[in-house]
């Protein structure tokens, strides 16, 4: 009954330690990739913007499969990201769906117009 009312608070225990599993697998790997891939992450985390917890987790998950994968190959950073690596990162935080901080701000705002505009009338 705890954990239920803690997951309630916080967010799922499971997801937590899969994000603590993931981000492990990325301290794990090899220079450069180490490097490149908490770049990365970081960035993913700034701009993604994710309110969703599942959708963090699935996305860190491919994110240390897809550096784990080019430290086991030795394919060069850049032969991944790229001439841009912000390009890329984005690109990547784009192709994980889900609800974003930005999506709450942008309904709040079209509400008050909505109820400015009744106002109005």
């Amino acid at each position: 009954m705890v954990a239920r009312w803690i997951e309630a608070l916080t967010g799922s225990l499971e997801q937590k330690k899969q994000y603590k599993k993931d981000t492990a697998r990325i301290d794990a790997l090899p220079e450069p990739y180490r490097t490149a891939a908490k770049a990365q992450h970081r960035y993913t985390l700034y701009y993604g913007g994710t309110t969703e917890g599942g959708t963090l987790v699935t996305m860190l998950g491919d994110l240390a499969d897809l550096w784990e994968r080019a430290a086991t190959d030795g394919t060069p950073v850049r032969d991944i990201v790229g001439d841009d690596p912000v390009a890329f990162a984005e690109a990547f935080a784009q192709a994980y769906s889900g609800e974003q901080w930005i999506d709450r701000e942008r309904a709040r705002l079209t509400k008050a117009f909505d109820e400015a505009e009744k106002d109005e009338r």
